[in-house]
């Protein structure tokens, strides 16, 4: 039984250790393409909205990747992003639409109808 227990707790703590992993390359490579300014300004937009944080770090990253980005990632060039990246979310947002079906509520005919039986 104790094997057992001792076996779990090595599996999470290898995925603990997985995570870390991946995290701690994630900043080195966000370090690497991104100026302190922009690098400060990411990390206040963490504190806010952890969500589109980790999107804007997403296509950073894949920019890189792909060799797209020639230089360090600007301030400006930070808030540009931010913004394609804000009008992604927003078209991605579920709209609620609301279906009437007929048949089963009051309508105009109804209202005519008890008013003739007065």
């Amino acid at each position: 039984m104790r094997q057992q227990g001792s076996q779990g707790g090595g599996e999470g703590s290898d995925q603990d250790t997985q995570r870390q992993r991946e995290a701690d390359q994630r900043t080195s490579v966000l370090a690497q393409i991104l100026l302190p300014e922009a690098a400060d300004r990411l990390g206040r937009i963490r504190l806010v909205n952890e969500r589109r944080a980790t999107d804007v770090e997403n296509r950073l990253i894949t920019l890189a990747r792909s060799g797209q980005l020639r230089s360090k990632v600007t301030e400006e060039q930070l808030k540009d992003l931010l913004g394609a990246v804000a009008e992604a979310q927003e078209e991605r947002q579920e709209k609620i639409v609301v279906t009437r079906r007929g048949g089963s509520g009051w309508d105009d005919d109804d209202l005519d109808d008890l008013l003739k039986d007065v």
